[in-house]
């Protein structure tokens, strides 16, 4: 009887884990979360209400769970075909909707290209802080060529440079006030993402339009639908 009970409690919890949401986006738990407080129904829900649905349009479903990518790359998040790849070890349902937003500001960059990047606003506007960051770290001696900053995209030998030789916490410092924080500075996409992130994590948007201003702009308007049908 024991054991019947046993059986029939966890074919109740496997059917209350994956579900459907309103717009038919499958959630499928691959693994359980670490975090029992956290209710990922309500933090998906979240997601579907606060980003307009066409920035939605390529997400056909999230997947929850542990993935080698996250320990080869570093990362808790990844976007592929379709599918959103959410690491099931999170803080709290805030640190999960992070997640969410920047992997789906990721989800847009093809069928959003042109819209995007196609009149270099973004890109000189990354490239100049680039340059900013360059200067700031050779005052600071921390050499290291220009080439390195001019490059817009994701290069590991640049990222271990930052983030291990420079270090978080002082790369964070010295990032104050030029990007938005300092994984803004990893590559032009990470620049995207993360204000694309910051725009629908916080309604405050002072900072972020001081910060990056043409970014902020592009944003804005790829939020309303009606701006896509024109030249940005």
């Amino acid at each position: 009887m024991l054991q019947y009970l046993k059986q029939k409690q966890k074919q109740l919890l496997e059917m209350r884990s994956d579900f459907y949401t309103a717009r038919g986006t499958h959630v499928y738990f691959k693994d359980d979360l670490n975090n029992e407080d956290i209710d990922a129904e309500r933090v998906v829900a979240k997601l579907e209400s606060v980003i307009p649905d066409h920035l939605l349009s390529e997400l056909e479903m999230i997947i929850i769970g542990w993935f080698d990518e996250f320990e080869e790359r570093n990362i808790n998040a990844f976007y592929k075909d379709g599918i959103l790849h959410v690491s099931n070890v999170q803080d709290n349902e805030e640190d999960m909707f992070d997640d969410f937003v920047h992997e789906v500001a990721h989800s847009i960059e093809i069928p959003y290209s042109y819209e995007i990047y196609g009149d270099q606003e973004i890109r000189d506007e990354f490239l100049r802080k680039r340059k900013l960051l360059h200067d700031k770290l050779w005052a600071l001696d921390y050499k290291a060529p220009l080439k390195w900053f001019m490059e817009t995209e994701y290069d590991e030998e640049f990222d271990k440079f930052l983030f291990e030789k420079v270090g978080k916490d002082k790369l964070r410092m010295i990032c104050m006030g030029l990007f938005i924080n300092a994984y803004a500075a990893v590559s032009l996409r990470e620049y995207f993402a993360t204000g694309f992130t910051d725009f629908y994590l916080y309604s405050n948007h002072n900072f972020f339009k001081k910060v990056s201003p043409q970014l902020y702009k592009k944003i804005t308007l790829l939020n309303e639908i009606k701006n896509l049908d024109s030249d940005l």
